[in-house]
């Protein structure tokens, strides 16, 4: 049966072959599969313990972190990748990574959308060969379109940058920006006035592969630029243990980085910093979280930027104009009515960003009924944050609480819910497990100084259970904070490590405690992330169940008193 190309289209075109991997669940690379091996480790998606390895990878799109970027072109460059890749919704991150590959290390990966028939029709067929027009599965043999071009409306200064005026890293940095705004359908870039940089965490060796060679073509950042959190205590990993072989490149990593103009903010919630964006200010952020805090909560305008792509605009001061920067794209294509059970928490809010992203995997949605439950920044902090584990989306409202929710919806939204019943079983999916806990893991995203006095206030100069370790990750600003009132003393004095530049979604053993079975977190990124990182159970609870099992050492599963 022979398709016409509008059923399908190359993005990266090349040639390809492999059996065919196939989900209709996003996944995301960064924490979903392992890039020493092209294994899947999500454990709660379906294609977990299944390889990626030279399979073509069927799914709708992406999810989660930005940093599936660079974990992708490690899996490329170590011959562990997919032969290719399919969706049938757009996509950035992994196009990225690919995108990279091409341009900079001539290594070819095929990316193509296709439509929903056709998506729907290759996930019952075991094999795909890709070739120069056509894509063959089974008895389907569908003609492919050439990839998109944009006649972009560059400035002089853009044509300037491209043509390499400026140097050979604003040049690759400029083809590759074109490049995804071709992808991305935009006709020309916007000016944007700070950066926030996802790919100094060292997911995987790709990413120090990919800015030693933009420093050493004389990159330097022309906007305010502010980096995420590292995979190691820059100053204090040798003491900690950390084996040179990983410690090493991961530091030269965050250094490269440092000598490329970035602030040594290492924080993954900027946010946080005394250079948060304001409403309507033109950004480009990078991680995930961050991304979703700064256009839904702060009213900034950024769009969930990928790993690499990151450092590209954070070298020009220019960024495709497409996506959550337009007034259309900003708005709700689906309503979800939460119920709001009486009494809750701050268990409450990772829960229902968890759901959220779940209803509203590939789309803007606009949450109502929350308003009464007065969150507080720490609360939507943890909300936008679990949201971005579930959906692929840079943003989200909240009725009543975020800026723009009083515009959001647009005509045709669809509308679903999240019933008490859901709410139950979420939070018997996610706080299920050992109820002996060997750590309690603090700060994913960083923690702030509100969330470091609440824990300081719940221990309360009590000493910890000596067979259960609590460890806090911050930014290097609020310890600093932490420190000069008191707040750092009093955490030490429990029996807290407060540990900077990392955090949870980076660490690993030794700082992580290797003796540890079960973690508890109040993260619901963290309860996600954590069980295929860390190899562990990781329990979601309240910062009070948290507190609990510092002092006892035992937090029972169990539903919380507002869902009881």
């Amino acid at each position: 049966m022979m398709q016409g190309p509008e059923q399908a289209r190359f993005i990266l075109a090349g040639k390809a072959s492999g059996s065919i991997l196939a989900t209709d669940e996003p996944l995301s690379f960064w924490g979903g599969v392992d890039p020493a091996t092209g294994l899947i480790i999500d454990v709660h998606h379906p294609l977990h313990g299944q390889s990626v390895t030279g399979k073509v990878l069927v799914m709708p799109s992406s999810r989660g972190s930005c940093t599936g970027s660079g974990v992708l072109l490690d899996l490329v460059l170590s011959g562990r990748g997919p032969s290719a890749l399919i969706f049938c919704d757009a996509e950035d991150v992994l196009t990225l990574g690919a995108l990279v590959a091409a341009e900079m290390f001539e290594s070819v990966l095929p990316v193509l959308r296709v439509s929903p028939a056709i998506f729907d029709a290759l996930t019952r067929v075991a094999e795909a060969r890709i070739f120069d027009s056509t894509l063959e599965a089974g008895d389907l043999r569908i003609a492919i379109g050439s990839p998109l071009t944009s006649a972009l409306d560059l400035s002089s200064a853009d044509r300037a940058m491209l043509g390499g005026e400026e140097g050979a890293a604003v040049r690759q940095s400029m083809q590759i920006i074109c490049a995804m705004a071709a992808s991305q359908g935009a006709d020309r870039l916007i000016d944007v006035s700070q950066g926030h940089i996802d790919g100094c965490i060292y997911a995987s060796p790709a990413n120090l592969t990919f800015a030693r060679k933009m420093a050493e073509l004389g990159g330097q950042v022309r906007i305010p630029t502010t980096m995420n959190a590292i995979s190691v205590d820059r100053q204090n990993w040798r003491a900690q243990g950390v084996a040179p072989e990983f410690g090493l490149p991961a530091q030269q990593l965050a250094d490269a980085y440092v000598q490329m103009g970035c602030r040594a903010s290492f924080t993954c919630a900027p946010y946080l910093l005394d250079t948060a964006p304001v409403a309507a200010e033109v950004i480009a952020w990078s991680e995930s979280n961050a991304v979703i805090y700064a256009n839904s909560v702060l009213g900034a305008r950024t769009a969930k930027h990928p790993d690499f792509l990151d450092l590209c605009i954070a070298l020009t001061g220019r960024a495709p104009l497409s996506g959550v920067y337009l007034d259309a794209a900003r708005k709700a294509q689906r309503i979800i009515d939460v119920h709001l059970p009486e009494g809750i928490d701050d268990g409450f809010w990772p829960l229902v960003g968890y759901l959220a992203g779940q209803r509203a995997p590939d789309r803007i949605p606009l949450l109502r009924g929350l308003a009464p439950g007065k969150a507080s920044r720490d609360d939507l902090k943890a909300l936008c944050a679990a949201f971005g584990t579930t959906s692929a989306s840079p943003m989200l409202h909240i009725e009543g609480v975020t800026p723009e929710a009083d515009v959001a919806a647009t005509p045709d939204a669809d509308r679903l819910a999240i019933t008490r019943d859901d709410l139950r079983a979420a939070w018997a999916h996610l706080n299920g497990g050992p109820a002996a806990v060997e750590l309690v893991a603090i700060g994913s995203p960083h923690a702030s100084v509100q969330e470091c006095r609440a824990l300081a206030d719940g221990l309360a100069g009590r000493r910890r259970h000596p067979g259960t370790q609590v460890i806090v990750t911050a930014g290097r600003e609020v310890i600093r904070e932490a420190g000069a009132d008191g707040l750092l003393a009093r955490l030490r004095a429990s029996g807290v490590q407060v540990i900077p530049d990392i955090c949870w979604c980076s660490i690993r053993e030794p700082v992580f405690p290797p003796k540890t079975q079960a973690v508890l977190t109040n993260s619901g990124k963290y309860a996600h992330y954590g069980p295929g990182l860390s190899g562990r159970a990781v329990r979601l609870g309240s910062l009070s169940d948290c507190i609990t099992a510092a002092l006892t050492g035992r937090a029972a599963p169990r539903q919380p008193d507002w869902l009881a």
